[in-house]
């Protein structure tokens, strides 16, 4: 067993896992920084800064192991996966679901015991990646079929309407920029995508006075209108300010005036990139968004490398999930985009999103290693040609 642990540690994507680490790594630091103010005399690190690290190593430990599977296994395991993840969302309607503090009317949350919280639709993600992956590949000799692209359209629905009825509109928007990115990758007609605009606008209005509520009006209004909604703006505007504050090279690592004060609110989880732009400046935030982006072009290059369809799929999953949430997080700090309560990945607190980030991460690894044609223990690595 320690051989096949060596021996699968060598062939792993060494590049991408040091990525995703220093990402890790960097983000355990940005929360200890943000939450230093709460340590407790005699501890070094905050409660939100142990956690990340705990659940760093968890996630890391699963990743591997679901690095070991055949994607071609987990494929065929799709409704399992895709029923388990909706009775999870399901759960958030019983007595289980929590909603955030600042959101009661947001059950995002479920209680497992204790100061124990698990967020559904995380795993969710993970399931849609699998799931519509799977479905293109079904369907790839067909893409541009009307009735085809009208079920792909019903697939992305469900989760996206799931976690609406939920009141989680930010992970909605992360669900629908993965399935549009999804969508655009995969080679269906270019003509459904202004269709599907015009019928976007047709249901604005729908949408904004149906399904927005005040708060989340009020929170796009404010970017067009700051000075009419100054309570909606504060916690953009401290973020901007302590960005400011960090100018070129920042004010040194637990050093940010604004961060080490507590003057920007949930500094440790939405506005984690105001905290390492006033720290580290505009330098340490520009470095940071280089890691991102070489972490994308290295999900894409294992995807295309992997010589099958479906694999090149789940691969852009997990770069349109991981890039959609950096756009928009970074959107909120920086006042582009209203505030929605979407975490920065790897960098933002909270443990569920960091095992469920790895989880996607341990995807990657499976088709990185199933290209290779190795094979451990019973398992079956294929290798099937792109036009198989």
């Amino acid at each position: 067993m320690l051989q096949t642990f060596k021996k699968a540690f060598r062939e792993t994507d060494k590049l991408f896992l040091l990525l995703c680490l220093c990402l890790s790594v960097f983000g355990v630091l940005m929360v200890a920084s943000a939450t230093h103010r709460t340590v407790e005399e005699g501890r070094l690190l905050s409660r939100d800064a142990i956690v990340m690290i705990g659940a760093l190593v968890l996630g890391l430990a699963i990743a591997l192991v679901i690095s070991f599977v055949d994607y071609d296994l987990i494929f065929k395991l799709w409704p399992l996966i895709a029923l388990g993840s909706i009775f999870l969302m399901l759960l958030l309607f019983t007595p289980l679901g929590v909603a955030p503090d600042a959101r009661s009317d947001a059950r995002s949350w479920l209680k497992i015991t204790g100061s124990l919280y698990l967020q559904p639709s995380e795993i969710l993600k993970i399931a849609f990646i699998i799931t519509f992956s799977y479905h293109l590949s079904r369907i790839r000799n067909d893409l541009s079929g009307l009735l085809n692209v009208l079920l792909l359209c019903v697939h992305a629905a469900i989760p996206i309407g799931l976690v609406v009825i939920t009141g989680d509109m930010g992970s909605a928007l992360i669900f629908a920029m993965m399935f549009l990115g999804m969508l655009f990758i995969s080679g269906v007609h270019w003509m459904y995508f202004p269709a599907g605009l015009l019928a976007v606008g047709a249901a604005a209005p729908i949408v904004w006075y149906k399904v927005f509520d005040d708060i989340q009006r009020n929170r796009i209004l404010a970017l067009f209108h700051p000075d009419d909604f100054p309570t909606e703006m504060y916690q953009q505007r401290q973020a901007l300010s302590a960005m400011r504050n960090g100018g070129f090279f920042g004010t040194g690592y637990l050093k940010g005036e604004f961060t080490q004060s507590g003057s920007i609110p949930v500094s440790e989880n939405d506005m984690i990139f105001s905290v390492v732009g006033e720290e580290f400046g505009f330098l340490g935030a520009f470095l940071l968004l280089a890691l991102f982006v070489l972490l994308a072009i290295r999900i894409v290059r294992i995807g295309k490398r992997s010589g099958n369809y479906a694999a090149c799929m789940l691969c852009y999953g997990v770069m349109f999930m991981v890039m959609s949430q950096v756009i928009v997080n970074v959107g909120m700090c920086t006042s582009l985009l209203p505030v929605i309560g979407i975490t920065l990945p790897f960098i933002s607190a909270g443990g569920s999103s960091v095992i469920c980030l790895y989880m996607a991460i341990g995807l990657v690894l499976s088709v990185h290693r199933s290209s290779q044609g190795i094979r451990y223990d019973n398992y079956r690595y294929a290798r099937i040609a792109v036009d198989g």
